[in-house]
């Protein structure tokens, strides 16, 4: 293994992107275990307490615990994830479980969500120990599975059925950190506070069956079905320019070509589809609108048979202040009359969740970077998708999003990676994540 913290942490990512732990949603996919295991044999060693927990066979999480030295200090989890989405290899310049290392780059799925921090977490505690490192407060390990499927085999189980094993006073995951430009010049680095909520459901839609050689006038529950996406897509909620966004805006220092419309209700909504930054358009909407996709849909039985069933998946994010009673009168009101043929059985009732700025770690990040970036500033930001943060928050944890990279990732780079083609992180990146770890160990855990 390399002796760099660079290095180490490039060759552990490479390995854990070949391992290809694909979370389909599916109970049985996933696989974390072999993650798990890459990751236990890296930790395994003097100065840490490991312990591996599986729900179900294969959804394995691992928990590494270095005990603090005084009884109530305050205490740190660094938590990752080590299941990634699907990745189709066509459209990819590179494979995307290859793991391969391409002009200073590790290319594959997983190399920014978020395999990158998980790695460069594992080895950062792992040198911490080898160098005899004691906290006052526990320092905390937690690689968890199936976040790419809202957490159940993962975080969420851990939370419901073994809270104090992972009870802590302050969480970092991801992610955040990447380096934005200030309209003075000057370095913003933006954490991850809070996120929007989850509500997934599935809508059947209902008609008649017949022969597919007779479609006049039949109850075709597939064209009905092709109304309501249409309806769904099109329908959009006013924006919200609400606090966090407006933080983010102001802190960011956008010039005021782009702060003015990206603060105002009524100007947001078409300057983000005239933005040429597709990246700041798609995460300026979502911050600031609750949102419906249609992702997935289901229908028919044979071609000659007029479909009398539908079932069509649907991915809602909701602002702060949203419940499920919002979240049900906006469907009423995209379906209009269909309404009544639409019948909604819910997966995710999930609203959003924040953590306060106020904070030592928030400090404490702050002091950290700024060994990296001097100057640089920290600011808050709500993500647009759903983490285990939501877990530990509701544990009374202080939970933020973070990472640190290079100024080659950029904000535009960083949006559209996710869950896209061509994943990829430079491994200067993974060095300075890797020493933040090290760093924010050190200056949080240690009076």
């Amino acid at each position: 293994m390399p002796t760099d913290r660079a290095g180490r942490t490039a060759e552990l990512l490479q390995q854990l992107i070949r391992n290809a732990c694909v979370n389909d949603g599916r109970a049985g996919s996933g696989q974390e275990q072999r993650n798990a295991e890459t990751l236990r044999a890296v930790l395994d060693g003097p100065g840490l307490d490991l312990q591996l927990y599986e729900p179900l066979p294969g959804r394995t999480s691992l928990v590494a615990r270095m005990a603090g030295r005084r009884p109530g200090a305050p205490s740190l989890c660094l938590m990752g994830h080590t299941d990634v989405v699907p990745a189709d290899p066509e459209g990819w310049r590179h494979d995307p479980f290859g793991g391969e290392l391409v002009d200073g780059e590790i290319w594959g799925r997983g190399a920014v969500d978020m395999l990158n921090l998980t790695a460069s977490m594992a080895v950062a505690v792992r040198l911490l120990a080898d160098t005899g490192f004691r906290p006052d407060g526990d320092l905390v390990f937690l690689a968890v599975a199936d976040e790419e499927a809202l957490g159940s085999h993962g975080a969420g189980w851990l939370a419901e059925h073994v809270p104090d094993d992972i009870r802590v006073d302050y969480c970092v995951t991801e992610a955040g950190g990447f380096p934005m430009r200030g309209g003075d010049g000057g370095l913003r680095l933006p954490v991850i506070t809070g996120e929007k909520g989850t509500f997934w459901c599935t809508l059947t839609v209902r008609g008649t069956p017949g022969h597919g050689s007779q479609p006049l006038r039949t109850d075709n529950a597939l064209v009905k079905a092709a109304e309501v996406v249409r309806r769904l897509a099109e329908h959009e909620t006013p924006a919200d320019i609400h606090g966090a966004w407006r933080r983010f805006i102001e802190g960011i220092g956008f010039p005021e070509e782009l702060a003015g419309p990206l603060l105002d209700p009524d100007r947001i909504g078409p300057f983000c589809r005239e933005l040429p930054f597709l990246g700041l358009a798609r995460q300026a909407h979502a911050c600031t609108h609750t949102t419906m996709a249609p992702t997935m849909m289901r229908a028919g039985t044979k071609i000659n048979v007029i479909p009398d069933r539908v079932e069509l998946e649907l991915d809602i994010r909701t602002l702060p202040g949203w419940d499920r009673p919002d979240v049900e009168a906006m469907l009423d009101e995209a379906l209009g009359d269909l309404a009544g043929d639409v019948e909604v059985a819910w997966t995710s009732t999930d609203p959003s969740t924040s953590s306060p700025t106020d904070t030592p770690l928030w400090d404490a990040l702050e002091r950290v970077a700024g060994h990296h970036y001097p100057g640089a500033r920290c600011i808050p930001f709500l993500t647009v998708g759903a983490t285990d943060a939501r877990f530990f928050r509701r544990l009374g944890t202080v939970a933020y999003g973070f990472g640190l990279f290079s100024e080659t990732m950029t904000f535009e780079d960083y949006s559209t990676m996710f869950h896209g083609i061509d994943e990829r992180v430079d491994v200067a990146s993974l060095g300075l994540s890797t020493d933040l770890w090290d760093g924010l160990a050190r200056d949080l855990l240690v009076s």
